[in-house]
């Protein structure tokens, strides 16, 4: 047991943050030494960099060697909070976890929705860092200033659900399963049932030996201006109810309910990516599955869209299978079986693996083994062994030794790279680019990899809720990197991406054939999404403060912090963040060919009819380049650096 109370207060008062929405310490322990110290972080970095995702990399930038090997002592995980959690703010429990990751080799985040940001903040951090590596399998406990090793000896080789039952109750927890133990590249880490499951992080904490870290405490977050505050709240929570897609689809069929948009626009991945649509989409649509095996919906704390889904396996509630499981379970193996899929969820859950890249091995070794280039035994629409090879896989055992290391790994061992469905490493995920080049360029250009968050999730306007041309290059550079922004920005704030929805226009969604949503999507499709950001941008660095009426976490955020806050502001802070992620790629080797997507979908048109049903990948990357003011080469440069007050990173 380490109490390190009166170092921890002397160096508060020293790190106190004159804003709402901070606890002011950030929590490091050296699992090697078993040492406890403070990390400092100041109000301008806070200005600057916010929290989050955005903290965490900043935190990464300055602390790790360029050559740092993912799995060694000398990786660092970030467990990091944003100022809205804790503070009642709606949807916001989400935390996010940082690191190299063991599956791309570059920096990687993921994104949670368990509580355990939440107990992290009443236990007075904003953040942890963990350094070193453990002689002996431990958990840790942290409770407010005290921090303690325990052994877990007797939790090794439990899975994720049973880990969490023999930890302390009424606490945040995260914790990793068998599938970390064995550094099986895209082992994720679990809070609750939620997981942050991409990019191998919970590898990372397998290697250190770590297998589960416990928060508590009942210390209250600062609010800036508690009734301001408290009052915008009440109109985003409202908002948000009111909102048919935040209001009204999500709570019933949660994500899934996008499948059959996926299908009608052809970007729903089928057979390894090999087309954008599947016969029997229906039979595992979010419609069948609120139909025949829904309970409830529900979702994460303080989340008034519940957009979970709950359903019952061998007379137990458990979570359901969201968008991603669905598709790339479904029609990217060609499996039609809805019930399989919600009990492969389950268990690749308690096993502790991402079912996004787990599935992407899958695909892909089918599509080997169909060639000819690996006997693996896998088939596409043959399901009855995935069960099996999902614990193999989880074990390190037979096939799943390969499987256990991702597309690009696979692809390099056995060949078939121009279908090997990857970017960066990291397996994309279930929209099929094809049918949408701006997502296709997302993904690309995506920091972490195959991510379609990271990406921008362009995809939005090109097929789901808009019409946009989905094959034309004009304007999709800058919405790529615009919605990069944002997203970037608002996952540091500590609240979930879903709450961006309401930005669209509800006259668009529920009318997609009508006048308004022509005249959009017809604006946007001639680039006038850069003019009007120079615009914005322009009159709020002349002092207009000008916001954007769908987009209430502006308002939200600089009443909870008292930090000036407009759209620019806004926007920057995700700018700077994605700037960081970028040096760091760089520093680790990240070239320009690298920001490309599998021959597959840069060269084979989806649609032989339509030569354009491809992504133009060198074209489009170039455009966003010089968008985002990079170098030809991609690099960033010393003025992009000062323009976004980022100079200490000047050579």
């Amino acid at each position: 047991m380490y109490n390190n109370s009166e170092e921890i207060n002397e160096i508060g008062v020293i790190m106190e943050s004159k804003y709402g929405g901070y606890a002011g310490k950030i929590l490091k322990i050296d699992l090697t030494n078993r040492e406890i110290s403070d990390y400092p972080f100041t109000d301008r970095e806070r200005e600057l960099y916010l929290g989050g995702k955005i903290m965490a990399s900043k935190i990464i930038l300055d602390n790790l060697k360029d050559d740092t090997v993912p799995l060694s002592s000398e990786n660092i995980i970030v467990v990091s909070t944003g100022p809205f959690t804790n503070t009642g703010a709606p949807s916001s429990s989400r935390f996010n976890i940082s690191s190299l990751s063991p599956l791309t080799g570059l920096i990687a985040s993921s994104n949670c929705g368990g509580n355990f940001g939440i107990y992290l903040k009443k236990a007075g951090y904003d953040a942890l860092i963990i350094t070193g590596k453990s002689t002996e399998k431990i958990w840790i406990e942290i409770n407010e200033n005290e921090v303690s090793f325990n052994s877990a000896d007797d939790l090794w080789g439990l899975d994720t659900e049973e880990v969490q039952e023999k930890l302390p109750e009424k606490t945040g927890k995260i914790v990793i399963g068998p599938a970390a133990e064995n550094l099986v590249r895209y082992a994720g880490i679990f809070s609750q049932e939620r997981a942050a499951g991409r990019a191998g992080l919970g590898s990372v904490m397998g290697f250190k030996n770590l297998k589960a870290v416990v928060a508590k405490g009942n210390i209250k977050t600062n609010v800036k201006n508690k009734d301001k505050t408290k009052e915008l709240y009440k109109k985003w929570i409202y908002k948000l109810k009111d909102s048919y897609l935040t209001g009204e689809m999500l709570p019933k069929y949660g994500t899934a309910g996008i499948l059959k948009l996926m299908q009608k626009k052809n970007v729903l991945a089928t057979r390894n990516f090999q087309k954008g649509n599947f016969d029997d989409f229906e039979m595992i649509s979010g419609e069948k599955l609120e139909e025949k095996y829904l309970i409830k919906n529900r979702g994460c704390v303080t989340c008034p869209i519940q957009c979970g889904r709950q359903v019952e396996i061998d007379g137990k509630k458990v979570k359901g299978p969201e968008l991603e499981t669905l598709g790339l379970l479904g029609a990217n193996i060609e499996n039609n079986d809805l019930k399989k899929i919600i009990d492969w969820n389950y268990q690749i859950d308690k096993l502790g693996m991402d079912t996004i890249s787990l599935a992407g091995s899958i695909a892909f070794a089918m599509e080997l083994n169909e060639k000819g280039l690996w006997d693996n035994g896998l088939e596409f629409g043959k399901t009855d062994n995935l069960s099996e090879i999902f614990n193999d896989i989880a074990n390190r055992k037979g096939i799943g030794d390969d499987l256990a290391n991702g597309v690009k790994f696979l692809s390099e061992k056995y060949g078939g790279k121009e279908f090997a469905i990857h970017s960066k490493g990291m397996e994309l995920s279930a929209y099929e680019p094809r049918g949408s080049v701006g997502q296709g360029l997302g993904y690309a250009v995506s920091n972490r990899g195959g991510c379609h968050l990271g990406a921008g999730y362009v995809i939005l306007f090109e097929a789901l809720y808009m019409s946009m041309d989905p094959y034309s290059t004009v304007s999709k550079a800058e919405l790529t990197m615009l919605n990069q922004d944002i997203m970037e920005v608002c996952s540091a704030s500590g609240i979930c991406l879903f709450t961006l929805q309401t930005m669209i226009p509800e006259k668009i969604i529920k009318n997609p054939d009508g006048m308004f949503a022509k005249i959009t999507n017809n604006l946007m499709t001639k680039n006038v999404t850069a003019a009007v950001l120079r615009k914005v941008n322009k009159l709020n660095e002349d002092g207009l403060n000008v916001n954007l009426p769908n987009v209430p976490h502006i308002k939200a955020l600089e009443s909870l912090t008292g930090m000036k806050m407009d759209f620019g502001k806004f926007r920057e802070i995700g700018e700077r963040g994605y700037t960081l992620d970028r040096m760091i790629n760089l520093r680790r080797g990240l070239k320009a060919t690298d920001d490309t997507l599998p021959k597959r979908l840069t060269d084979v048109p989806q649609d032989i009819t339509n030569k354009n049903s491809k992504v133009p990948i060198k074209e489009l990357r170039d455009k966003y380049y010089s968008c985002r003011g990079l170098t030809k080469e991609g690099e960033v440069t010393e003025e992009k650096l000062k323009s976004l007050k980022m100079q200490e990173y000047c050579k």
